[in-house]
């Protein structure tokens, strides 16, 4: 079997008919399907980058020393997180990272990664490009209940009783969540880690949203309250891409256990995975500044209120989404896809069906932030449009 075929097709592609409908909207379509940032980037970002330029030579795979500590920096800052410098380590965006990171685990056959049962498609991906098997599972009262295995079958009970215990190695979490914007409580993350721990298997948290906290604050997995006094078998993954508008510059980095991180330092040396040198400058100058992290937060802050009313206005009714830059929304009466195809027809809005981020997501739409104030406001009117029919 070749590696291509080990996985699925890519699921966006397959809302390429609904696109055409949303275009065909009067004044066009108002793009909320994809998070992809829309607003500059920081002026702090574009100088650092720029001076930064003549960059002839190799880069360090692991980082400079200047923004391994801005990392640790504004961990320590923004979330009461302490890691050493020498813990943090850049990729090369954080989808690279979550997909590889199974491979460069060591995992395959026989080795089963845990992932949430509503959860951005890359983690099972990640899982069938190393040869491993995918599950989903959440996080219930310390144990790990599994849902729907990739293929469809169900899994009965939890996961230690279904899934031998020893071949779970891997156990990725995500708050807060892509879609939902669920945030999951300490008490979780720390039986998550507890449950890990007692097996042998990682935990890999994925928190590239954390900053954006609206009704709740979230805690990292590296938080004290939630590690211990150890970070053994803890990862956590942070991108600059929401914070910062760095989406482009491909701008992440990985931190925890400092033996899982030497590993992984090893395996990217060799590999060449590097973030290039004029990136980790942009990195490190975004990092040191919040003040334009805080403008940006604000903004979607605002598209969020906006986009909300409309939603709410229109009868649909919004779940979770107490963090993150989503919003996960149904409409009684609807299942996603359904909903998908009014939004676009009658709207001119395209948005993520549910459904492509598990089968528990079949009657609810995820829709994304990053679309400019003036979009925003004419996805709200329309939507307010659409209530009055």
């Amino acid at each position: 079997m070749t590696l291509a075929a080990r996985i699925p097709e890519y699921p966006w592609d397959a809302l390429a008919p609904l696109t055409e409908k949303a275009r065909a909207f009067p004044g066009g379509a108002v793009d909320l399907s994809l998070g992809s940032p829309v607003d500059p980037v920081p002026a702090v970002v574009q100088d650092a980058l720029a001076k930064a330029a003549d960059a002839p030579g190799y880069p360090r795979t692991a980082g400079t020393p200047a923004l391994r500590e801005a990392a640790a920096g504004w961990l320590a800052r923004s979330f009461d997180v302490h890691v050493p410098p020498s813990a943090v380590l850049p990729v090369v965006g954080t989808k690279e990272f979550i997909a590889w990171l199974p491979t460069q685990l060591g995992l395959g056959a026989g080795d089963t990664v845990i992932y949430p049962s509503l959860a951005y498609p890359t983690y099972a991906v990640g899982a069938q490009l190393a040869g491993a098997s995918p599950v989903a599972g959440d996080i219930e009262a310390g144990e790990i209940v599994a849902g729907d295995r990739v293929a469809g079958d169900r899994v009965a009970g939890d996961v230690p009783g279904d899934v031998p215990g020893d071949s779970a190695r891997l156990l990725w979490v995500n708050s807060p969540s892509n879609p939902t914007g669920r945030v999951l409580s300490p008490e979780s993350l720390r039986s998550a880690v507890e449950w890990a721990r007692s097996r042998g298997c990682v935990v890999a948290s994925d928190e590239c949203y954390i900053s954006l906290g609206w009704d709740v604050t979230p805690v990292s997995a590296l938080h004290s309250s939630v590690r211990g006094d150890s970070l053994s078998g803890v990862l956590g993954v942070f991108s600059l891409s929401k914070r910062s508008s760095l989406a482009g510059y491909r701008a992440g980095f990985v931190a925890g256990d400092p033996e899982l991180i030497a590993q992984l330092l090893l395996i990217r040396k060799q590999s060449g995975m590097i973030v290039p040198q004029p990136v980790q400058a942009a990195m490190t100058a975004a990092l040191l500044d919040d003040v334009h992290a805080g403008e940006q937060k604000e903004r979607y802050r605002a598209r969020r209120g906006v986009l909300r009313s409309g939603l709410e206005a229109a009868g649909f009714r919004i779940d979770h989404s107490e963090a993150g830059l989503y919003l996960w929304a149904a409409k009684p009466g609807l299942d996603g896809r359904a909903a998908c195809e009014l939004l676009a027809a009658d709207c001119g809005i395209l948005v993520g069906p549910g459904y492509m981020y598990g089968p528990a997501g079949a009657s609810h739409i995820r829709l994304a932030l990053t679309a400019s104030d003036e979009r925003i406001a004419a996805a709200a009117e329309r939507l307010r449009a659409l209530a009055s029919r």
